[in-house]
């Protein structure tokens, strides 16, 4: 991504470059400047790993991304249409993200909430304590006003994310690894971020097979750092065969 932001380290001291508003509405700049904080160097399995295992690691995302594009093309192309035809509004969302090496890229999604999504949030999260309190600790909203109807039901079955098969096709993103955070998340992280900007996030990862909804946000750092500690390519291929019957289950909100 042409002019991309990138968060780097110099010692024991974060530096981030390009550090302004949260990327979320409602979060306060503060959040933000919080991130630059101590980030202790740690062990891991990926930083460990023979070189050939992280080419094998990238050419399965290329093969299954790609094959994927390919297989659920026409899919894709429906769900577009739907979201045109209820709105006219855009069919594809995209965010600003922190990914391997703390580089930021655009992370694409199709569109599930209304066009005004943002004034929306930031309007909700000054009149209602109880939604900024959740905001605040999960990220997220359980019952979130500004989904559409049709984003309910992409959201419930993760359809909503197939357009990250063309991150993955770019580099930006792996099909197994923490799922990608914004700029205010980093500071949730704390110390974990060191291990979470080791690698590219992913389409799934153990958090979407572990609880996904149910999970803390604490539990979900403690996963990804789990993740890049323990990674193997057959712990990879494992994740890939349980997200399957994890989608079947309760599903994202």
């Amino acid at each position: 991504m042409s002019g991309a932001k990138q968060y780097a380290y110099s010692g024991k001291h974060a530096v981030a470059a390009g550090f302004g508003a949260a990327d979320a509405p409602g979060v306060p700049d503060a959040m933000a400047a919080g991130a630059l904080m101590d980030f202790p160097t740690q062990d891991s399995a990926l930083k460990a790993a023979p070189h050939w295992q992280m080419a094998v690691k990238r050419l399965i995302d290329v093969m299954m991304a790609a094959a994927g594009l390919f297989f659920l093309a026409p899919l894709m192309i429906f769900i577009a249409l739907a979201i045109w035809v209820n709105d006219r509004g855009p069919i594809v969302f995209r965010q600003t993200r922190i990914g391997r090496g703390g580089q930021e890229f655009y992370c694409l999604k199709f569109r599930t909430m209304v066009v005004d999504s943002d004034e929306r949030l930031a309007h909700l999260l000054q009149t209602d304590p109880q939604a900024a309190a959740e905001w605040e600790r999960d990220r997220k909203l359980r019952n979130d006003p500004r989904i559409t109807a049709m984003g309910r039901f992409l959201r419930k079955t993760s359809l909503d994310e197939l357009p990250q098969l063309i991150n993955i096709l770019r580099g930006d993103m792996s099909l197994v690894g923490p799922r990608p955070i914004v700029r205010a998340e980093v500071i949730k992280y704390g110390d974990a971020f060191t291990e979470y900007q080791r690698v590219r996030p992913g389409l799934t990862g153990l958090w979407q097979v572990s609880g996904r909804n149910d999970a803390s946000y604490d539990e979900r750092v403690r996963m990804d750092s789990e993740y890049v500690r323990t990674w193997t390519v057959a712990g990879d291929i494992r994740i890939v065969l349980l997200t399957f019957p994890a989608l079947l289950g309760k599903g994202a909100y």
